[in-house]
């Protein structure tokens, strides 16, 4: 789907990147052409130059036509504002906006306008919200840093090493519940159909992970 990202800072630039390797359509936004370099090299969107609320900067985002749309810059007001122009000027369903002030964050909440504060797992729920129904991380550790989740595996992974879909999702695998029971998966282990595995990856990563597994194995796992 295209989705259009305000803000090219450490959190949108990772965002981008994200939902770039997951084969959205993506379209960056940020007033400093030279936060531009923050992505990737890899990165396959567009990067677009202007404020992220001037709504003729939005439309050469291609807003008019995106799924989703990120408010992630590095002020409350501007995140705000062009959240509820992608909302209330151009339909957009699917918005988020980060917010450092929680007062703040409430009030919008309110509004209907999903926010995010500043914390270690801000990409993995930003992704979520924009992509996917409800958070589906399990367990963090006590420092946010690692969640395991589990995963809706594509049926073209079953028969296929557990090793070969932890490379694909750079994690791994805690354990599978198969037919009712767990186990701890080893290094000769083979998905099977019903298989329930929860993935262990680090927080910036999971709803990363999560829609690769939802994909069938790429080529490269072959």
């Amino acid at each position: 789907m295209r989705v259009v990202v305000m803000g090219c800072g450490r959190v949108g630039a990772s965002l981008s990147d994200s939902l770039a390797r997951i084969g959205h359509d993506v379209a960056v936004i940020d007033r400093d052409a030279t936060a531009f370099h923050r992505l990737s090299p890899e990165f396959s969107g567009e990067r677009v130059l202007g404020m992220g609320f001037d709504r003729d900067v939005l439309i050469r985002a291609g807003i008019e036509g995106a799924a989703a749309f990120a408010a992630v810059s590095s002020g409350d007001n501007s995140n705000i504002i062009s959240a509820r122009v992608a909302r209330e000027t151009f339909g957009v369903q699917r918005v988020v906006a980060r917010i450092y002030d929680a007062k703040r964050a409430a009030v919008y909440e309110r509004l209907g306008i999903p926010t995010v504060a500043t914390v270690p797992w801000t990409t993995d729920r930003l992704l979520n919200v924009l992509i996917r129904e409800t958070e589906t991380t399990k367990w963090r550790d006590p420092s946010g840093n690692v969640g395991v989740a589990e995963l809706a595996l594509h049926e073209n992974w079953v028969g296929r090493r557990l090793t070969d879909l932890e490379a694909a999702t750079s994690g791994r695998a805690a354990f599978i519940i198969r037919f009712g029971a767990g186990l701890l998966p080893d290094a000769k282990t083979v998905i099977q159909a019903g298989d329930q595995v929860y993935l262990a990856a680090i927080s910036g990563h999971i709803a990363e992970a999560l829609a690769i597994a939802a994909l069938p194995p790429s080529e490269e796992a072959e």
